[in-house]
């Protein structure tokens, strides 16, 4: 059985600050590992990247933020299998997914802070 991760369609933006994810879809089946990219510009020298996960007609979950290589904070049910390192060098922060299920099928959002917001 494949799982079928989806993203938005165009990368998200405000007046300075862009977000794009490059992929509209990835598909892999179950127990592989898969990572969704994330790229990001930003005239802020510091910036949070968020990790969000919506099925069906649910309302975005938070899985993670990153603020500076791996730190920040991970939701505890996504610890185990979900990973992200910003890469401010690289202005990116893909979203690893091992051992994937069949219930990690969903739209995955990056999202972009040059503050520290509530999740």
């Amino acid at each position: 059985m494949n799982t079928t991760l989806s993203v938005p369609p165009e990368g998200c933006e405000t007046q300075k600050d862009t977000v794009l994810q490059p992929k509209a879809e990835e598909m892999a089946a179950e127990d592989q590992t898969v990572t969704l990219d994330c790229h990001y510009t930003s005239t802020a020298t510091d910036v949070y990247i968020f990790w969000y996960k919506q099925d069906g007609t649910s309302r975005p979950q938070f899985i993670l933020s990153r603020v500076k290589g791996d730190k920040g904070k991970t939701e505890d049910e996504f610890k185990e299998r979900f990973s992200s390192t910003l890469n401010s060098t690289m202005k990116s922060a893909p979203l690893k997914i091992q051992e994937l299920q069949l219930s990690d099928s969903a739209v995955y959002y990056c999202a972009l802070s040059e503050n520290n917001p509530q999740y």
